[in-house]
């Protein structure tokens, strides 16, 4: 029973960490460059047009996901943002899209850094 146990805690974490994970790397990247994000952030995500605008290489997968959400939102509800180009480029992201994207630029070498 303890073996029985152990095995299905472990195959309950497998999938809940696969699920947390979410999006398809190479699907991202199809879908940044079907979405133009460049044209903005940069060929390499972390040479924007504009010094305002992020740095999107390496950023955590969760975050961006978030942001993106927030953007479809607009300033509607809570966490939205008011952004009218963002706004624009975010409406016409599926959740698919969404998941895949963030996985993708998660998956780029970046700069950002966390002080402590």
């Amino acid at each position: 029973m303890k073996r029985f146990l152990s095995i299905t805690a472990a195959g309950l974490l497998l999938v809940s960490q696969s699920v947390l994970a979410g999006g398809n790397v190479e699907a991202g990247k199809v879908a940044a460059e079907k979405f133009n994000c460049a044209s903005c952030h940069g060929k390499d995500f972390q040479s924007p047009i504009d010094p305002a605008y992020p740095k999107l290489a390496g950023q955590h997968q969760d975050y961006l996901v978030q942001a993106l959400k927030a953007y479809q939102r607009g300033d509607k509800g809570p966490n939205g943002r008011a952004n009218a180009i963002m706004g624009g480029q975010a409406k016409a992201l599926s959740a698919a899209d969404i998941e895949n994207i963030a996985a993708y630029l998660h998956s780029l070498p970046g700069t950002l850094v966390v002080q402590k």
